[in-house]
């Protein structure tokens, strides 16, 4: 679909009544003595940092990951031309698997170093790979996509991805210990179907060749580095506190 076509008062209406509920859910926990969130951990730096990280990262990784960079390996014009048989071979699946065989290994550096020191790391090293992704578009082949796959499944999907749901979890009170990782959770939701929003619509917008390619990744860029920038914002968990004791 391109831009052109797009309801934009239907867009700006929808923008409306996401806010007037949250003005109203706002208002809601206030009043009532049993609230789902209270209104004061709503405004703590432990949860809206934390969600903030969470929607820039999903939305400057997700959709490039998971539909620009499969899309350009199966391109016949400035890509590899791969099948729709093998390109998930080079691409989607080396990333899960990645991403998978680091969880563990991530989950041990949190416990020694810290859940946000490895975050950030994760969130450099996933920066670094959408900049490879860049470098290697006008040449790609199956091996440099398989590489730079590999790469940012090991810092964003083994890395970053693991170290936010985990901050979701020793970040939350003890009074309430599922509401931020609920939260968390729809905040991944959200900065997913942000990102499949925003980023093949600058890629549309600036033209369906290498160009719109790179616009789009170029945009995934500055949003994590948003998001770098809002992790220096979460607070040290308890659980680091008490180590550094």
């Amino acid at each position: 679909a391109k831009l052109s076509k797009a309801n934009f008062w239907l867009v700006a209406g929808l923008f409306l009544l996401a806010a007037l509920s949250a003005v109203a859910f706002w208002i809601q926990e206030e009043r009532t003595s049993q609230p789902l969130v209270a209104t004061v951990y709503l405004r703590s730096r432990s949860t809206w940092a934390l969600l903030l990280t969470t929607t820039l990262t999903m939305t400057g990784v997700f959709a490039v990951m998971n539909g620009l960079v499969p899309g350009l390996a199966q391109n016949t014009g400035y890509g590899p031309g791969l099948g729709t048989d093998v390109v998930s071979f080079w691409t989607l699946t080396p990333y899960a698997i990645a991403g998978l065989l680091m969880g563990p290994v991530s989950g041990t550096l949190a416990g020694r170093f810290g859940y946000r020191k490895v975050l950030r790391v994760g969130l450099l090293g996933t920066v670094i790979g959408l900049g490879a992704i860049f470098a290697i578009s006008p040449s790609a082949t199956p091996v440099l996509l398989l590489a730079v796959n590999v790469f940012v499944g090991i810092t964003y999907a083994g890395m970053s991805n693991i170290m936010l749901n985990g901050l979701g979890v020793v970040l939350s009170p003890s009074d309430n210990p599922g509401y931020l990782p609920g939260l968390n959770a729809g905040a991944f939701n959200l900065g997913a179907g942000i990102s499949f929003a925003i980023l093949p619509a600058v890629s549309v917008a600036l033209g369906s060749g290498l160009g719109g390619f790179q616009g789009a990744v170029i945009t995934g860029l500055v949003l994590l580095a948003l998001a770098f920038a809002s992790s220096l914002l979460i607070p040290a968990p308890a659980v680091e506190k008490e180590t550094a004791a």
